[in-house]
């Protein structure tokens, strides 16, 4: 279940019980495992993901690449402003170019060669060096790769892009103009309108479960997890030592408490499981 909210980022509360079907613990919200522990007694448990902060790498020194920045700092992002123009910049103006900023780099290189759940990307070089930002911001493989230009001059950067070999499917997922309409024309506005596409992005993003069998069990060859028919128990189907054959499939349980009932009537929790019923 850690694992669980650690990949879709959601709280969770758990319970643990002698008997995970009283009504009691059947509330909304709750996941209830059987407690095997032989002392017996129930606890609930919270878990609450404490994930790294998103990342947000913007090319370019333009008035809308410093909004951005200023912006996406104070909305919780970890901010990199990227581009020679920036770095230059920075190092003539002092810090006060990026404040907000936790890093500014000349070129994306040393961010490619670090691992990153979750990173989004801005182009907002305006004219400086766009198809080198372009590129160095596809070297990263982005969840979301923004391009801030009007529609005509995106289709001049694609055009001298796919003739330095930039493939057309990575230049199909960018986003230009980007950011959602608003009729933003100031470049906070520009800003606002990029990120709030980006937390669009991000809040309709699967939650990554993936390889969930059905209910109780396998199905198909690739599925990495089954449900234990007795508790709700998700298993990982690699690791699990209790299984049960009935009717030509193979049921996992999480422990030899559970294998034991479904043994004593497998009719009954196949057919309750499948109707998607309790035990």
């Amino acid at each position: 279940e850690a694992q669980r909210a650690l990949l879709d980022g959601k709280p969770r509360l758990l319970a643990l019980t002698p008997d995970p079907t009283a009504a009691e613990w059947t509330r909304p919200g709750v996941a209830v495992f059987p407690m095997t522990c032989h002392s017996g007694g129930s606890v609930e448990i919270y878990l609450e993901p404490i994930l790294p902060a998103p990342r947000l790498v913007v090319f370019g020194a333009s008035p809308t690449a410093r909004a951005l920045v200023r912006l996406a700092k104070a909305m919780g992002y970890s901010v990199t402003a990227v581009g020679a123009a920036a770095a230059s910049e920075t190092a003539a103006a002092g810090p006060s170019l990026f404040p907000q900023a936790d890093e500014v780099l000349a070129d994306p290189a040393p961010l490619a060669a670090r691992p990153h759940a979750s990173l989004f990307a801005v182009v907002a070089t305006m004219g400086e060096g766009d198809e080198e930002a372009i590129r160095g911001a596809l070297s990263l493989s982005p969840a979301y790769l923004g391009v801030v230009a009007s529609a005509k001059r995106f289709a001049q950067m694609r055009g001298l892009l796919l003739g330095q070999g930039v493939s057309a499917e990575a230049l199909a997922g960018i986003r230009s103009p980007a950011g959602i309409a608003i009729g933003a024309q100031m470049p906070e506005e520009i800003a606002l309108s990029v990120l709030a596409e980006i937390v669009e992005r991000r809040r309709a993003a699967p939650s990554g479960v993936v390889g969930s069998a059905a209910p109780g069990a396998a199905e198909g060859e690739g599925a990495a997890e089954a449900v234990d028919p007795i508790c709700g128990m998700t298993v990982e189907i690699a690791t699990v030592r209790h299984t049960a054959e009935h009717a030509g499939r193979t049921y996992y349980f999480c422990g030899s408490g559970c294998r034991e009932r479904f043994l004593a009537a497998p009719a009954r929790f196949a057919v309750a499981r499948a109707a998607g019923g309790g035990p």
